[in-house]
C-alpha cells in the first residue's frame, strides 16, 4: 500500500470519537483517541442497518434462522459436489469451503449467545449453535463424504502433487472423521452421533451452571458481613470467591457457599465425563484424554503427567517456602486464626507483594489509560511486523453495543489484513471472562479469487471512562489486554490458504503461546516506555516502578504455579481411565498430591471448573504454552524486544502457519533446536528466579 493510499485509508477509517481527555504534553494518536473517549450515542435514523458484523440478515434475531437455513442448503450442495468429484486439490478446497460456510454461522452465533445484550438475539444464536453443531456431528460420520477424502489420501500419485499445507489440511479433516467413529459400523456410528449431540447439551448445561451464584439465608451468616454480598429478599447471593477480601470470614463464607455442591450440576458433570469416556472408547481410544491430545505438542496423557510431576518435583522446596511465607503473613495479621486454608493464598500473597514492592494498582493506573495502551500495542506491532491498527467507525447495526470499537489491521505492504472488534467495557449480563472469539477465519476463496479477511472479537470487562478521566487500567488489566491482543494478531497474521487451520485454529497447547508471549512484552521497560504516560501530565512511568512490578510477580510464584499444576492434574484424571469414584474424591486425592492445602468438606470446586468444557484434558496447555513463550522470549526477544528481523522470523516460523504445521516443528523452527519436556520445566522454574530480570535495566538510569 503506497504512502498516499495509506494516508487516505487512515483519514477514511479513523472514526471520530468526542470527549477526549487532552494530554498536557502531547496528543493522542487516532487509535489512542478512539479508546480514550466516551462515544456519544449515534443517531442512526437515516442509516441502513447492515446487520451484526455486516451480515445483512442479522439486523434482527430472526436472521439467524435465515443464515442457518442458507448455510445448511449450501452444505448439502458442497457435500454432493465433493462426493462426485475426482480426487485432487479441489477435494480439500471444497471441504474447506464446506467447513467455512458452517463455521461462519456457528462461530458468530457462539459469540452472540454469550455477549449480546438482548435476550432475543442470545436465544436465537443458541438455537443456531445447537442446529449447526448437530449437523457437523452427522457430517463427521458421513461415509460418502469420508470416502471422497480417503480416495485422495490413498492416491499416492495425486497426493504427491499437493503442497504440504493442502496435504496437512486433508489429514486434519480425516482425523476429524476418525475421532468421530467413521470406521464403525452403521449402528455404532449412530451411537457416536447420539453421544456427540448429548455432549453438546451437557456441555452447555455445565457451562451455564458453573457460573450461577449460590444463595443462603441471611440468618445463616453473621450480619456484619452481609454488606459484602448481594442480597435477594431474605437471601444472600454469592457469585464468586471474594479471594481479594481482607476479611478472613468473608473469604471463608464465600468459599464455602460458592463451592457448595449442587446435586443437579454434580450429576451433569458425572454424566458428561462418562459420555466423553464412552465416546472415546467407542472410536478406539484408551481414554478421552488420549483422544483429545492427538495433534498437540504433548501428544499423550503420559507426557502431560510426566511434565506436571517433573515441574512439581522441581518446585517442591520453593512451594513449601511460599506457603510458609503466606502462613507467616496470616499469623502476623491474624494470630488467633493462623491455620492456612485454601481461601487464604490469593489474598496474603497479594499482601506480601504489596509489602515488599509497593505495587498498589492505583499508583500505576494513571499511566495505563486504555488509549495509551492501545497506542503501545500499535507501536509494538508496527516495529515488529510493519502492522498498524486503525480505528474505523462501524456502520449502523454492525455492533451489538454502542461502546464496541472496530479496528482495521493494516500491513505496510500487504494492505488490509482483517478486523478486530473490541468489546472492552463492563455491562450487565456480560461474561466477566476475558476472551478471544474467531468470527470468521481467513481463507483463499477459490470461487472468487479473493482472500477472505479474518474477523475476531476481543472481549474484556474494563471500567467505563468517567467525566474526569479515561478508562485507567491496573497492571493486570493491561497485561490481559496484551494477552488477548496476542490471540488477535495470531488470527490476523496467520494468512493461511484454508480457514480450517487459520490463526488460532491450531493445537491448544500451542494456541496460548502468542498470547502469553505478549505478557513478556507488556512487562519489559523498553516496550512499556513507548506508551506508559500519565494521562494528565504526560510524564513517563518510572523504570523503577516497572522493575518492582516484574519482581513482585515472582513472590509466591511457585505456589501460584503449583495451583495450576493441581488444576491440570485434576483435569487429566477426570479424562483418564474411569476411576469408579466420585469427582469429589478424585479432587481430594489430586489436591493432596499436587497442592498440599487441605480439602474443605462439603465443597465441590470442580463444579466451578468451567475450563473442563473448552479445555477438557488440555488445561495443562497454559503451563506448556508459558514454557514455550518463556523460551522464545529469552532466546529471541530479551536482547531487543523491538527487533524487526526477529519479529519477522517469529511471524514466519510461528504465526503464519496457524494449525497447518506440527506445533513442535514451529517451536523448533523458532528456537532452532529441539526442546525437551525437561527444557519446558526448566524454563518455568527459571522464570521464578528472583535474580532473573525480564527486562534489561538502562545503564544510564
Amino acid at each position: 500500500m503506497s504512502a498516499c493510499k495509506r494516508l487516505l485509508y487512515i483519514v477514511k477509517h479513523r472514526g471520530i470519537w468526542p470527549s477526549i481527555w487532552r494530554r498536557n504534553v502531547t496528543t493522542w494518536s487516532p487509535v489512542g483517541a478512539a479508546f480514550n473517549a466516551k462515544p456519544h450515542r449515534r443517531l442512526e435514523l437515516f442509516e441502513k442497518n447492515v446487520g451484526l458484523f455486516g451480515v445483512p440478515e442479522l439486523s434482527s434475531p430472526a436472521g439467524f434462522e435465515v443464515t442457518t437455513k442458507r448455510a445448511l442448503k449450501d452444505t448439502q450442495e458442497l457435500v454432493d459436489k465433493v462426493c462426485s468429484s475426482p480426487p485432487g486439490a479441489v477435494t480439500v478446497e471444497t471441504f474447506d469451503q464446506l467447513s467455512d460456510g458452517l463455521c461462519k454461522v456457528a462461530d458468530l452465533a457462539d459469540f452472540v449467545k454469550v455477549a449480546h445484550p438482548e435476550p432475543s438475539f442470545r436465544e436465537a444464536a443458541e438455537k443456531t449453535c445447537i442446529e449447526i453443531g448437530t449437523v457437523v456431528e452427522k457430517l463427521n460420520t458421513n461415509v460418502d463424504l469420508c470416502r471422497s477424502l480417503k480416495n485422495l489420501l490413498d492416491n499416492k500419485e495425486v497426493l504427491a502433487q499437493l503442497d504440504p499445507e493442502t496435504r496437512k489440511v486433508a489429514e486434519l479433516f480425516m482425523f476429524d472423521f476418525a475421532i468421530s467413529g467413521i470406521h464403525l459400523d452403521e449402528k455404532l456410528r449412530k451411537e457416536a452421533v447420539k453421544l456427540h449431540v448429548k455432549l453438546l447439551d451437557l456441555n452447555n448445561e455445565f457451562l451455564m451452571g458453573s457460573h450461577l451464584p449460590n444463595r443462603i439465608a441471611k440468618s445463616a451468616i453473621p450480619e456484619h458481613i452481609h454488606c459484602h454480598f448481594a442480597t435477594e429478599g431474605s437471601f444472600i447471593q454469592i457469585g464468586g470467591l471474594h479471594a481479594e477480601s481482607s476479611n478472613d470470614l468473608v473469604r471463608e463464607v464465600a468459599y464455602r457457599i460458592f463451592l457448595y455442591p449442587n446435586a443437579d450440576l454434580m450429576e451433569c458433570l458425572e454424566e458428561l465425563l462418562k459420555c466423553r469416556n464412552k465416546l472415546a472408547k467407542l472410536v478406539g481410544y484408551e481414554s478421552y484424554a488420549h483422544r483429545a491430545l492427538q495433534g498437540t505438542m504433548a501428544k499423550t496423557p503420559e507426557t502431560v503427567m510426566n511434565f506436571l510431576q517433573l515441574l512439581t518435583d522441581k518446585l517442591s522446596e520453593r512451594t513449601a517456602i511460599d506457603f510458609e511465607m503466606i502462613k507467616d503473613m496470616k499469623t502476623k495479621l491474624n494470630p488467633l486464626n493462623a491455620e492456612l486454608m485454601p481461601w487464604d493464598p490469593p489474598y496474603f500473597s497479594g499482601v506480601l507483594r504489596a509489602e515488599r514492592y509497593n505495587i498498589e494498582p492505583s499508583l500505576y493506573s494513571p499511566y495505563f489509560s486504555l488509549g495509551s495502551c492501545m497506542e503501545g500495542l500499535n507501536s509494538l506491532f508496527t516495529k515488529l511486523y510493519g502492522v498498524s491498527i486503525m480505528s474505523e467507525h462501524p456502520s449502523a447495526g454492525e455492533v451489538w453495543n454502542d461502546d464496541v470499537r472496530k479496528l482495521a489491521v493494516v500491513h505496510e505492504t500487504e494492505g488490509l489484513l482483517g478486523y478486530i472488534y473490541c468489546d472492552f467495557f463492563h455491562r450487565a449480563n456480560k461474561p466477566h471472562q476475558d476472551c478471544h472469539f474467531t468470527i470468521r477465519g481467513g481463507r483463499q476463496c477459490q470461487e472468487s479469487g479473493q482472500y477472505q479477511l479474518p474477523v475476531v472479537v476481543l472481549m474484556l470487562s474494563l471500567p467505563h471512562p468517567t467525566k474526569s478521566a479515561p478508562t485507567l487500567l491496573t497492571p493486570s488489566m493491561m497485561e490481559n489486554l496484551f494477552h488477548e491482543m496476542g490471540h488477535a494478531m495470531h488470527s490476523m497474521l496467520g494468512r493461511t490458504r484454508y480457514q480450517h487451520i487459520t490463526g488460532t485454529r491450531c493445537a491448544t497447547d500451542f494456541a496460548e503461546v502468542p498470547s502469553i508471549l505478549m505478557e513478556y512484552f507488556a512487562t519489559d521497560y523498553r516496550v512499556v516506555n513507548q506508551f506508559a504516560r500519565h494521562y494528565q501530565t504526560g510524564q513517563p512511568l518510572p523504570q523503577s516502578m516497572v522493575a518492582r512490578l516484574c519482581e513482585s510477580k515472582k513472590v509466591c510464584g511457585a505456589a501460584d504455579t503449583q495451583l495450576q499444576i493441581f488444576y491440570s492434574a485434576l483435569d487429566q484424571m477426570y479424562h483418564g481411565k474411569p476411576q469408579n469414584r466420585s469427582t469429589t474424591d478424585i479432587l481430594k486425592d489430586m489436591q493432596h498430591k499436587f497442592y498440599g492445602l487441605p480439602y474443605t468438606p462439603n465443597t465441590a470446586w470442580q463444579l466451578r471448573f468451567s475450563h473442563l468444557i473448552g479445555y477438557g484434558a488440555k488445561y495443562y496447555s497454559y503451563l506448556m504454552s508459558r514454557a514455550v513463550a518463556s523460551m522464545v522470549w529469552k532466546q529471541c526477544f530479551v536482547q531487543d524486544p523491538l527487533n524487526r528481523d526477529m519479529g519477522e522470523r517469529y511471524r514466519r516460523e510461528m504465526l503464519a502457519h496457524g494449525g497447518g504445521k506440527e506445533p513442535m516443528l514451529m517451536v523448533e523452527g523458532m528456537l532452532q533446536r529441539q526442546p525437551t519436556i525437561e527444557d519446558f520445566v526448566d524454563a518455568l522454574v527459571t522464570d521464578l528466579n528472583p535474580d532473573f530480570e525480564t527486562f534489561i535495566m538502562d545503564s544510564t538510569s
